[in-house]
């Protein structure tokens, strides 16, 4: 019996469900993207983690911003935080396990006009 393995491009396991160490692995090697082709890219990567990090949305606010229509191409300090701070959130990334349905727990949401989050407690 398979103890654990690669299920679409994430670690499975009877721990719970993380992310693939080589492709994290890719990731934090990369360079700060200096085109728009490179922004689309880095986050369509991270993007596939999103659901191991927290505030994706708001966190890389400053790269999809470069991503919007007449929008002019300043990769800022701002913008070079955001992608450190992807690249630090991937590299340590939690193990996502399943709730356990006897114990109570909530959901918490919240919206502002660019992100949509929610938390399981």
């Amino acid at each position: 019996m398979v103890k654990e393995g690669i299920v679409l491009g994430h670690k499975i396991s009877k721990k719970g469900i993380e992310v693939d160490k080589a492709k994290i692995e890719v990731i934090s090697k990369l360079p700060h993207p200096m085109t728009v082709k490179g922004i689309r890219s880095f986050l369509g990567h991270a993007g596939f983690y999103l659901r191991f990090i927290k505030d994706f949305s708001k966190i890389s606010r400053p790269m999809t911003h470069i991503l919007e229509k007449n929008s002019p191409f300043i990769f800022s300090n701002e913008c070079i935080q955001a992608f450190k701070t992807l690249k630090d959130k991937l590299t340590e990334a939690p193990i996502l396990i399943a709730p356990n349905w006897d114990q109570p727990f909530e959901l918490m949401c919240d919206a502002s006009d660019f992100a949509v989050e929610a938390v399981l407690g």
